[in-house]
């Protein structure tokens, strides 16, 4: 952090995401929900060292603090309203997680699969929440004895809501999907945490996203969810 004057601070970025979710739509409202969500942070110079993560390789989790670059032109809000709410309450900003925030910074959970230093440092990771080139500004060891509370109240954020409708994939999507497990767990956990608005439930709605390497069509039905089509 540089300190331009005793009002104002910048930061550097460290690292960049690369990540398989390629839009805010259909992206997990909160990390560890898709765990099949893998992503590499990119660290960049001059912080692409190998000291720099020393050491690293003993934890399991790390906090990843971001800036919601997407939002950074729209401001922010003293008021927001939270999708989970409908969209139609408004909270505080600072009882949310909304990402017009004073200051747009994020932090995310999420779990250190492996340390890759052949060329720069890149960290494999999985259960990301964040949009494909997020830019990273810190990087923390996350330390469950301290920082796990297990007895915490959660306010109007209670448990993620998991969609309980059987996942039917189309025989064209069958076909794409073919020797791709992977995708296919990804797409099953994404569609089960119900990526939709919380006011839209028509079941003759389609909806797509950009996820991965494809573009992904599907309705929610009153009795299942239907994957449509699945395009490169």
């Amino acid at each position: 952090m540089q300190k331009n004057n005793p009002n104002r601070y910048s930061l550097d970025q460290v690292g960049v995401i690369h990540s398989c979710f390629k839009e805010k739509f259909a992206t997990p409202r909160q990390p560890g929900l898709v765990t099949a969500a893998l992503a590499q942070v990119e660290l960049i110079e001059p912080f692409n060292q190998i000291d720099t993560v020393d050491g690293l390789e003993g934890f399991s989790h790390i906090w990843l603090s971001f800036i919601f670059h997407q939002t950074l032109g729209q401001g922010w809000k003293p008021k927001v309203r939270p999708p989970r709410l409908g969209g139609n309450k408004k909270l505080g900003v600072f009882a949310t997680r909304s990402t017009f925030r004073p200051n747009p910074l994020g932090l995310s959970l999420v779990k250190l699969e492996s340390i890759d230093t052949s060329k720069g440092v890149i960290l494999h990771v999985s259960g990301t929440d964040l949009i494909d080139q997020t830019p990273i500004v810190d990087i923390k060891p996350y330390l469950p004895w301290v920082e796990s509370v297990p007895t915490a109240q959660s306010g109007f954020a209670s448990d993620e809501q998991i969609l309980q409708l059987p996942i039917h994939f189309s025989p064209q999507a069958q076909h794409t999907l073919l020797n791709r497990p992977e995708l296919r767990e990804l797409i099953e956990q994404v569609l089960q945490y119900d990526p939709r608005p919380a006011y839209q439930k028509d079941p003759e709605r389609v909806y797509g996203c950009h996820i991965a390497d494809i573009n992904l069509r599907w309705q929610v039905g009153l009795d299942q969810i239907d994957v449509i089509e699945i395009s490169l």
